[in-house]
Order: C-alpha cells, then sequence, then structure tokens
C-alpha cells in the first residue's frame, strides 16, 4: 500500500494528513500558531512557526505509522493565499509574512491603480487592487522599510516557502500566484509590465510550476528531522480555495461549490480565462492544469455568527442557537441583517461598510435575529451567484463545504436562497484532502484529478430548494440588495467615530 500526505498550511494552525492510494485518509494531526497583530490593520506571522508546526505534524504521524516510511511516496500542500514572504540572497526570511487579511496597503493599491490603470489591470490579472493581495504588501515594504526590500531577492507564498524549505527547491504554484496581481491570467506567466509600471524587478518572481509538478524530494536534513524518507517526492500543491474546490469534486466543467467558514466563499469552475466579470469577482488559476475558477468572498460569514452568540447568546452552543430558529419563517418576520462587519468583497470591495439589523420591532424574539444573521450571511454569497448567472453561467447544482454544511437547516436554506440544489459531502476534509489529490495525481497514483474526485469524494445528503421558500427568499433579497446603497453614505459618516 502506498501513502501520500497532504499539509494545509491555515492562517490558524496547520493541518497534515496521511491518505492511503484508495483514497482513505487514516490519520492526521494539527498544529495551531500564533497570529501577530501589533497594529489596527497589520496581520503577520513567522515562517519559521509556519516551519516548526509542519515539522510537529508530520512527526505525529510518522512515529503512529507502523508501515515502511518509503512507502509514503508523495506530499503536497494547500496553502493561505497571498501572504509575503521575501527571501534574502541566501534563501533566509528578511522579515515576518504580510498576511492576506493585512489591510495596511490601500495607499499601495492607489499606486497599482494609477500607474497600470483600472481597466489594463484587469485586462491582465483578472482581478483588481485590493489590500489581500500580494503586490501592495511589496509595495509598502519597498516604501516603508527600503532597506529589507533592498536585500530582497525574491518573494514567495507561505506553501510555496514550506515547499521551498522542505526540498531546497524554490519556486511558486499558478494557482497561488494568480493571487499576486503580478500574474497575466491569460499568458500564464510573470506580467512584466505590471512589474515595470510599479517598480517592482520580475526576479523577484520565482519560476512558476503547476501544482501536480514533481519539484524534487525531501532534503536529507528534513527527512531526518520528520522520520520520512528522502526518496519522497514533493509536488507544487495549491491555493487553499483550489484545494477546497478538487477535495469538493470542483475539476471539471458545470460544477460549483459554497464554502463557508470564517468568510464565506461562491466558487465555480471555469474552462478558459477569457470570460469578463469586470472584477466582481475574483479570476485566478485552478490546480487542475489550464483551468480556472471564479470566486467571490464574503469576508463576515462564519464571523457573523460567531460574533452574534459570543455577542448575544454566550451560554449557548452553535447548535443551540441554530436549533432555535428552526420554528422561525423564511424571511425572520421582516427583520434583515448584514454581515459587513469588516467591510465587504464581493460585490463591493468597500473596507468601511459595516452591518446593519434592519427592521426591528418587538415582535422579534432572539431566535428571529438568530435566523436574520444566517440569512443575511447566505444573501450575501448569493450576491456572487447573481453574478455568475448573469454571465450566462446556469448553476443548479452546488457542493456546500464548511461550518455551514454542518447544519441541515443551514443547508436548506442555501438551496431555498440560492434556488440551487445543495450537496452535502459524506466526509469533508477541505483543502487537506485536496492536497493529497494532487499528491496522488502527481504521483501518478491516480491518472486524473477526475479519477482522484471518484476514489476521494462521496456525497452525501442532498438539499432541494422549496418553491414556496424560493419565493419568499426571491422577494426578501430583492430588499436586501438595497440596504448597501442606502446605508453606504451613513456608514461613511460614522467612521470618523470608530
Amino acid at each position: 500500500m502506498k501513502y501520500v500526505i497532504g499539509i494545509d498550511l491555515g492562517t490558524s494552525a496547520v493541518k497534515t494528513c496521511l491518505m492511503n492510494e484508495q483514497g482513505q485518509i487514516i490519520d492526521e494531526a494539527s498544529c495551531a500558531y500564533k497570529l501577530y497583530q501589533e497594529k489596527p490593520g497589520f496581520s503577520e506571522q513567522k515562517p519559521q512557526d509556519w516551519i516548526d508546526g509542519v515539522m510537529s505534524t508530520i512527526q505525529e504521524i510518522v512515529g503512529r505509522y507502523t508501515g515502511e516510511v518509503a512507502d509514503i511516496i508523495g506530499i503536497s500542500y494547500s496553502g493561505q493565499m497571498h501572504g509575503l514572504v521575501l527571501l534574502d540572497e541566501a534563501g533566509e526570511v528578511l522579515r515576518p509574512a504580510i498576511l492576506w487579511n493585512d489591510t495596511r496597503t490601500t495607499a499601495q493599491c492607489e499606486e497599482i491603480v494609477a500607474k497600470v490603470g483600472k481597466e489594463r489591470l484587469l485586462a491582465i490579472t483578472k482581478n483588481p487592487a485590493l489590500e489581500g493581495f500580494t503586490l501592495p504588501k511589496i509595495l509598502w515594504v519597498k516604501e516603508h522599510e527600503p532597506e529589507t526590500y533592498a536585500k530582497a531577492k525574491h518573494f514567495v507564498l507561505p506553501k510555496d516557502y514550506v515547499r521551498y524549505v522542505m526540498t531546497g527547491e524554490l519556486h511558486m504554484e499558478r494557482s497561488d500566484a494568480a493571487g499576486t496581481l503580478l500574474l497575466d491570467i491569460e499568458r500564464n506567466d510573470w506580467s512584466t509590465e505590471v512589474a515595470e509600471a510599479v517598480g517592482i524587478d520580475r526576479a523577484l518572481c520565482p519560476p512558476l510550476i503547476d501544482a501536480t509538478t514533481e519539484v524534487g524530494t525531501l532534503t536529507e536534513a528534513f527527512a531526518r528531522a520528520t522520520g520520512l524518507s528522502s526518496t519522497t517526492k514533493v509536488y507544487g500543491g495549491g491555493a487553499d480555495n483550489a484545494c477546497g474546490a478538487v477535495g469538493s469534486g470542483i475539476v471539471t466543467g458545470g460544477k460549483s461549490m459554497v464554502s463557508i467558514g470564517t468568510s464565506g466563499v461562491l466558487l465555480s469552475f471555469e474552462q478558459t480565462p477569457d470570460k469578463n466579470f469586470g472584477g466582481k469577482v475574483h479570476y485566478f488559476h485552478h490546480a487542475v492544469t489550464d483551468a480556472y475558477y471564479t470566486m467571490g468572498v464574503t469576508l463576515s460569514a462564519g464571523h457573523s455568527l460567531k460574533w452574534f452568540k459570543e455577542t448575544f447568546a454566550k451560554e449557548s452552543s452553535f447548535d443551540e442557537l441554530l436549533a432555535s430558529t428552526e420554528d422561525i419563517a423564511a424571511g425572520s418576520n421582516g427583520l434583515l441583517f448584514t454581515p459587513y462587519l469588516v467591510g465587504e468583497r464581493t460585490p463591493y470591495a468597500d473596507s468601511v461598510i459595516r452591518g446593519s439589523f434592519i427592521g426591528i420591532d418587538t415582535a422579534h424574539t432572539h431566535a428571529h435575529f438568530a435566523k436574520a444573521v444566517l440569512e443575511g450571511i447566505t444573501f450575501s454569497l448569493r450576491d456572487t451567484l447573481e453574478i455568475f448567472r448573469s454571465s450566462g453561467k446556469d448553476i443548479r447544482d452546488i457542493i456546500s463545504i464548511g461550518g455551514g454544511a454542518k447544519n441541515p437547516q443551514w443547508l436548506q436554506m442555501q438551496a431555498d436562497i440560492f434556488n440551487a440544489n445543495i450537496y452535502q459531502l459524506q466526509n469533508e476534509q477541505g483543502p487537506s484532502i485536496g492536497a493529497c489529490m494532487i499528491a496522488l495525481v502527481g504521483s501518478g497514483i491516480v491518472a486524473s484529478f477526475e479519477e482522484a474526485v471518484e476514489k476521494c469524494v462521496a456525497i452525501g445528503e442532498v438539499f432541494e430548494p422549496i418553491a414556496e421558500n424560493v419565493e419568499v427568499y426571491n422577494e426578501i433579497y430583492n430588499v436586501y440588495t438595497q440596504i448597501y446603497a442606502q446605508t453606504k453614505s451613513l456608514n461613511e459618516a460614522l467612521q470618523a467615530f470608530r
């Protein structure tokens, strides 16, 4: 029996899984690490903490493994996107990594738009200049830490740095590179035009690889430290959303996925890079070679529910909170919630907007508010779905993963608000299973991602839309879509008091 390891490098922890050649997860381990937020808007991590966490989880799994370590033949990755790791001539880290949720770079985003041009940037990268992307972070270091920038030889993203330490080979994988604002999506290469326009040396950009590219084997030192064999082959891996899509079976045309975690994502497979969404959704390379995906993001999805629970229902469990809403009819008796607690990404890209409860009256109970939060999160994700559908995509079936897939009531709500069949997975492991599947394909244990899906992804319960709820939610959604415009100026005025 042969085995592969999938490493999911998240924002709060690393999760490592061991999968056999039959597609079964047989062991897993996780290790948390610290997030540094020393100033408002700053969010950083120490890359060494990622390395320590990866080594710890592999050591834990190998310690329980009873077979021959040489039978663990491949390793791949899923990684948090956009984070900036700067390396010097010797490959040493120059400063802590600036993460995807760091928002210090508004001025640098404005600089990119001014120097490249909004429409030209969209034509090349398929994405607007947002604080979360990597290029604004590079420009921030260039402006505020010129001595550090002067020493920089390369930049990499989090999982690409971990792979570099494990193999000694420096590359950047395309599904992650697509989130830097430096990749020409249609040409499938770094954009000299963007780099020159903003004054970045293209030599900072490492060689590009695909998710299933074999980059080499483990270094003797890393193999010795973890108990693995130095013959273990290492593959490129993918961005966390790309790996989540792979692990959910979104590897061919016509497939879509919704993921509700701290943030929320609605993602759809694309065969070509030439559709025009006008920057309203993200357009990235997939982990599947020569394929793409489009994606809209709700910044405060599960975060909104967590905030509501901790603020107004601290003594209740999430299960108790959701159970309290079961008898509340669709529409929460005229109460609406917008989940803009930290701004919003899709479709507004507005860091100033904030959330609202609209329509409160004395008939509303705690349960009405809880249900309105669930509905508001799902309405926000429908904003992305409407962009897809208005472009001509016929989306009738959606895989649901994350926290929003763990509650039958919420799954039914997704079916009703999206007017689509919602599919729950039997064994959801998130991006880590996608990382394992990349290693299966890269190593040749399976011939294709389609075959990997057959082995690894099993559909569970299906939730079909209820016609009367669909009708109610369509009417309420029309009201929901008006709240942003009606509250935008109010939130801009209130910003001075935050």
